[in-house]
């Protein structure tokens, strides 16, 4: 019997977890143009972990507090050539680790690369809402119960 889900609507703009890295409150950009998901790092360094190449990074969780810098590990799923929103193509590591967005956990892949010029710390892209996830565009904050969110983008109070 296959589990039935209803579907997941998204802003462009939402708040996700992301538990096993332990990054919770993630401002994050929506973008069904991305194929895949990517989160901004810095200081990637790869090793060996019996057998297995394993990352270790730096993740800034906070969009407001740059400062704030945690480190963190993941097992790495693969290199991928990935071409960026300029067109150009960079190798970059390949995760894959669970999103919480509102009342629902899945797995998803997220390349690691440097967003610093980007307004959000995290890119989710299409790979990443292939099962029941729709995306309005004229939302932000759907699935956040944050105050001040879940407004209308042409909204002029805002």
């Amino acid at each position: 019997m296959t589990e039935q889900h209803q579907t997941l609507i998204l802003g462009t703009l939402e708040i996700c977890d992301l538990p096993e890295l332990q990054i919770s409150d993630l401002h994050i950009r929506v973008d069904t143009g991305a194929k895949t998901s990517s989160l901004h790092v810095d200081n990637i360094e790869a090793d060996t972990r019996q057998g297995d190449t394993w990352v270790s990074f730096d993740i800034h969780p906070d969009i407001h507090n740059v400062e704030r810098v945690v480190r963190r590990s993941s097992k790495v799923k693969e290199m991928r050539s990935i071409k960026s929103s300029n067109a150009a193509k960079e190798q970059r590591y390949v995760i894959e680790t669970l999103i919480t967005l509102g009342d629902r956990s899945w797995p998803i892949e997220v390349t690691l690369t440097d967003r610093s010029s980007m307004s959000y710390l995290m890119l989710l892209g299409r790979q990443a809402m292939l099962n029941d996830v729709l995306v309005d565009p004229s939302k932000e904050y759907l699935q956040t119960n944050h105050p001040n969110v879940n407004k209308d983008i042409n909204d002029e109070s805002l």
